[in-house]
């Protein structure tokens, strides 16, 4: 069984950095949303992996923009 740990407070480009890093180490990858709700919907997606890192880039450049303005 895997184990599943909490990210909490790391920025997406760090988590990005962090996988190009340690790419033969990984075997899937899981993608999770919490909501403004609370809610937390998470699964693999089927996206290819040019998708998945724009999408890794463009939230990371939302955080920093909400960050600093």
């Amino acid at each position: 069984m895997s184990k599943v740990e909490s990210l909490h407070g790391t920025t997406p480009a760090e988590i990005f950095q962090s996988g190009i890093e340690n790419l033969d180490e990984i075997d899937s990858v899981a993608v999770s949303v919490m909501w403004k709700d609370g809610t937390v919907t998470a699964g693999w997606p089927n996206a290819d992996l040019a998708s998945l890192a724009l999408m890794v880039l463009a939230l990371d450049e939302k955080q920093r923009r909400a960050n600093f303005d």
